[in-house]
């Protein structure tokens, strides 16, 4: 099926977006990426997942990722729950969509548990409340390896030409990378934390993550489901960061369960 590409604007920015998989049928399934990514660095993913479920998917960037326009200035330390309670449910209304799965990646999947967990007075009114979400490789709270790691790719990003790389997918590569590390490494973010909003969530609920995660260890989803004991759990062997990367075979048939759960 070919791709459907469309610029919205939500919250003043011109987003990006692309449906996957069939021309027709109910809207439901949105994908958030991570922390550097955007609609086309989540690769074939999308139209692979959209085949598995015969159905469509829709894709988007964020400000200041993509093709999506720039944001003004920093980050704060609340950029997440801006994009879950602000960003996200305008979204979801600009694409008439009532009970959305949410499917988020590293900061995509804080985002998508911070929307689900959010107390009705935090969200616009009549907004769209998620039936299920499934999260990968998702950050609770601030480990001292993120930061590490965060702090390694900033330092050698220069040499390592991570640059180059980037600008195959974004605007502005040098903007969106330090826009993204100087948040992370910032002081005042070291207690940014959203264990309050999972154990909020109130739909299913699904958590992915690589055994090797390097930005996150098994505490991540270990708290999660601690939080809330309905969530199922999956850790991948021989996995990092991008579990739908390195293992798409099993995250692909995880998700599938996880969304035929849903329609019983």
């Amino acid at each position: 099926m070919p791709e459907v590409r469309r610029e919205v604007v939500v919250a003043g920015h011109q987003l990006e977006t692309c449906r996957f998989g069939p021309r027709s049928g109910r809207l439901r399934v949105v994908l958030l990426h991570e922390g550097l990514g955007s609609v086309a660095l989540w690769r074939d993913f999308p139209a692979r997942l959209a085949a598995q479920l015969d159905e469509p998917v829709l894709a988007y960037s964020r400000a200041g990722y993509g093709q999506s326009s720039l944001p003004d200035g920093p980050r704060d330390p609340r950029f997440m729950h801006r994009e879950a309670q602000v960003v996200l449910p305008g979204l979801l209304q600009a694409f008439d969509i009532s009970q959305p799965i949410l499917i988020g990646h590293s900061d995509g999947a804080s985002i998508a548990l911070i929307h689900a967990g959010s107390p009705p007075a935090a969200l616009p009114a009549g907004a769209a409340r998620a039936a299920g979400v499934a999260v990968l490789a998702p950050h609770l709270f601030v480990e001292p390896v993120t930061v590490a790691e965060i702090a390694r790719v900033r330092d050698g990003f220069e040499a390592s030409g991570l640059g180059p790389r980037l600008a195959r997918y974004h605007r502005d590569p040098a903007r969106t990378f330090h826009s993204w590390a100087d948040a992370w490494l910032s002081d005042t973010f070291r207690l940014w934390n959203i264990e309050a909003e999972v154990a909020a969530v109130t739909c299913a609920l699904l958590a992915i993550q690589g055994a090797d995660d390097q930005y996150g260890t098994a505490l991540q989803i270990e708290r999660l489901v601690q939080l809330n004991p309905r969530a199922k759990a999956l850790m991948l062997s021989a996995c990092r960061h991008s579990p739908h990367a390195e293992q798409p075979a099993m995250v692909l048939a995880a998700l599938t369960g996880f969304v035929a759960g849903l329609r019983r």
